[in-house]
This record gives C-alpha cells, structure tokens and sequence, in this order.
C-alpha cells in the first residue's frame, strides 16, 4: 500500500464555475492514487444489502445537498441524512434546525473501498462546499451547518489531516483558515423519512431550485469522473 505521503502527492486545479459566491468550492487538490472507479449499479442498494460497504460521515451544510452530492459518486451505494457530532440523544430536525442540540446535519455514506477509496471520498467532500466559512454554508447559519470531517479510525484521521495540511501547502485558500473539524465519530441518527431522497422528491422546492440542485451541479462541473452514468 502507498504511503499517506505517496497518496497526497497533489497538482492543484482551479476550476471556474461563474458563480463568484462559490468559488472556493471549485479548488480540488488531485489525489494521484485514487483508484479507478468501476462503473456501478444503478439502483440504489436495499437496505439488507447495505451491510457489505463501509461507511463514512460527513456535513457540510443541508443535508439535502451534501446527500444529492455523495449520491452522484461511483462507489457509493447510498447516502443517508442525519444528524451527528452531538451529545443528545435522539434528535429532531426542529431542534437540530432550530440549534437547540450540538448536532450537525451530516450524512452517513456507505461506500464500496473497492471502486471509491475514503480518501477520495475526502476529496468530494472538500470540493463539494466551502470549508472556510464557520458555521455556514450558502444561506444556511449556525453550528448545525458547520463543517465536519468524522473519523473512525486512526488512519482515516491521518488521512483527513493530510489532506487539510497538502490544501493549506497549495494555498488553496488564499490564506483562508479551513475551519472544518476532525471529530471522532461515536453516534449518527438518521434524520426523519421525510427528509431521505429530499431533493429528488421534491426538485420544484425554492431552496432544491436555488441552492441544492445548483451546488450539485458545480460538483458535477468538477467532478466529471467520479460520477455515475446516470448522474452526468
């Protein structure tokens, strides 16, 4: 296996997608051992089915969004809405939305190590939203929307922090503080049903047309290769 070093090895590519309030989000730091990525199913896995992939745990604004993103990538079976990186138990989305508990809106991803590595899926994450805007994203505020790389493993931490250390090197943010935390992982909750699938439910709601749909498609913009046929 290479080493954290060897996989970090970078090119740095700046991507302009005409949207000036998102330009962060269009620097990818290439990751030169990323492993091919097969082409995949393209039903979503049932949920027996599930228990073969890994997983991984994300957030970065509304959930709605960031689980549209992950669901677009090849090796990625499913992405499910929820809240993590807090202390209550059993959260809503009226407390979480509202601030009333230190969860994030985050997402659990289940993914095949296979065809999508984790540190690629690192990689989507950071070139899928702004990582230097504290306890926001777009026009969603407060700490429910903060930025959150979860980790299960000492490795997958590694992994993170190297991948933060190689955007701070290529200056990726022009001198901007990446605010994003590395927290251990120790609870998700799934968020309520009606919130699963959101933005393919619901594509005429205001904020699907005016926010979700139009990061997706920056990420699609960036990210050509790493999406499934049906999502290009």
């Amino acid at each position: 296996m290479k080493t954290l070093q060897t996989m970090l090895l970078v090119s740095l590519t700046l991507l302009a997608t005409g949207c000036q309030s998102h330009d962060k989000e269009n620097k990818k730091v290439k990751i030169e051992d990323a492993k091919p990525m097969a082409a995949v199913k393209a039903e979503k896995a049932s949920p027996q089915d599930l228990s073969k992939y890994e997983t991984a745990y994300f957030a970065s604004g509304c959930f709605w969004c960031v689980e549209a993103v992950f669901e677009s990538v090849k090796g990625v079976a499913e992405a499910v809405s929820g809240y993590a990186g807090g202390t209550e138990d059993n959260p809503t989305y009226e407390q979480v939305a509202r601030g009333q508990t230190s969860h994030a809106e985050a997402v659990k991803v289940y993914y095949d190590p296979e065809i999508i590595s984790f540190t690629a899926l690192v990689q989507v994450f950071f070139g899928s939203h702004d990582p230097t805007t504290l306890n926001r994203q777009g026009p969603d505020r407060g700490p429910q929307y903060r930025s959150v790389a979860f980790y299960k493993s000492e490795e997958e931490k590694k992994i993170i922090e190297a991948y933060i250390q190689a955007l701070k090197d290529q200056n990726v943010y022009q001198g901007e503080a990446i605010t994003t935390e590395v927290t251990a992982f120790t609870k998700f909750y799934d968020a309520e049903d009606y919130h699963q699938d959101y933005e393919k439910k619901h594509p005429n709601n205001s904020y699907i047309t005016n926010v979700s749909i139009p990061r997706l498609n920056r990420f699609k913009k960036n990210f050509p290769d790493y999406l499934k046929e049906e999502a290009h």
